[in-house]
C-alpha cells in the first residue's frame, strides 16, 4: 500500500511539472522541445522503475535472529508453546500442538518415530527419542511468519547436556531455505526465523557424532508478521530525488526562457 501511494504521488509530481511549466512553452514543439519531451519520458520511466526495484529489494526471504528480544521486536502476536504439559516419557507422532491462535505438527526424521518429554520439575522440554534424529516442525497455521525457540541438547536421562553444535533448517512456502549452524548451544540459546511468506517447516538436528546428545527444544515461539512498510534502499532514494531535482531544474530554465 505504501509503495502504491508513492508510485501515484511520483507520477502526479512528474505530470504536474511537465504540464504546468513545460507544455505551455513548447507550443509549437520544435526539435529541441521534442528532444526534451523524450528525455522527460525516459526520466519518468527511470524513476518509476527505481521505485519498483527499491520496493522489491526491501522484502522477501528468510532472516535468522540469535536474540530473543530482536526477534520479538521484528514480529507481532507471538504465542509460546512451553511444553510444560508433556509427560516425561515417549510421545507418539505426529504430535499436533497449539500455541495461542496458532497450530502446528511435530514429527521426527531418522530411526525412531517417537518424541520424548525431557526436562525436570516445572520446566519440561520436547526432545527426540533417538539422538541422531531430527525434530521436524510443520503444518503451521497460514499466518505464521516467524518461528523460534531455545534449542540445545539433553542426555539419556532427559537432563541438559552440552554439545558441540546443531543445525536448524527453516523453509517457507515459496521453497526458500535458510540453514543456521548453532555452535555450543546452551539452554539460553535462542534462535528465531522470520519469513516474508508463510513458514513451511523447521528442522532441528544435533551435530554430535557420538550419539550421546538428543536434540531438545523449549518454549517454541510462533509469530505473525510485523506491520512494517517496505523502505527503499538509500540508492533508490538518491535516484528518485535526483530525477525530481532534474525535472525542477528543467522547469525553471524553461520558464526563464
Amino acid at each position: 500500500m505504501q509503495f502504491h501511494l508513492a508510485f501515484i504521488a511520483t507520477q502526479y509530481y512528474i505530470d504536474l511539472v511537465t504540464k504546468t511549466y513545460i507544455s505551455p512553452i513548447c507550443q509549437p514543439i520544435h526539435a529541441k522541445e521534442a528532444i526534451l519531451q523524450t528525455a522527460i519520458s525516459q526520466l519518468k520511466a527511470l524513476i518509476l522503475t527505481t521505485l519498483l526495484f527499491a520496493a522489491g529489494t526491501a522484502q522477501a526471504g528468510i532472516t535468522v535472529y540469535t536474540s530473543q528480544a530482536a526477534y520479538l521486536a521484528a514480529v507481532s502476536a507471538t504465542a509460546v508453546d512451553t511444553y510444560d504439559n508433556l509427560p516425561i516419557d515417549t510421545i507418539n507422532t505426529p504430535l499436533n500442538r497449539t500455541a495461542g491462535a496458532y497450530s502446528y505438527t511435530v514429527t521426527t526424521s531418522g530411526s525412531s518415530p517417537l518424541l520424548y518429554g525431557a526436562g525436570n520439575g516445572d520446566d519440561l522440554w520436547l526432545g527426540s527419542n533417538a539422538p541422531g534424529d531430527s525434530i521436524v516442525f510443520s503444518n503451521f497455521s497460514s499466518t505464521v511468519r516467524g518461528v523460534g525457540g531455545f534449542f540445545f541438547g539433553s542426555d539419556v536421562f532427559g537432563d541438559y547436556a552440552s554439545s558441540t553444535g546443531s543445525a536448524l533448517i527453516a523453509s517457507n512456502v515459496l521453497g526458500e531455505v535458510l540453514t543456521y549452524q548453532l555452535l555450543l548451544p546452551t539452554q539460553s540459546s535462542f534462535i528465531g526465523f522470520i519469513s516474508s511468506d508463510a513458514i513451511a517447516t523447521l528442522r532441528f538436528k544435533n551435530n554430535d557424532t557420538d550419539n550421546s546428545i538428543w536434540p531438545t527444544v523449549n518454549d517454541l515461539h510462533l509469530s505473525a508478521a510485523a506491520v512494517i512498510p517496505a523502505v527503499p534502499e538509500p540508492s533508490g532514494y538518491a535516484m528518485l530525488l535526483g530525477g525530481m531535482g532534474l525535472l525542477g531544474l528543467i522547469a525553471r530554465r524553461r520558464r526563464q526562457r
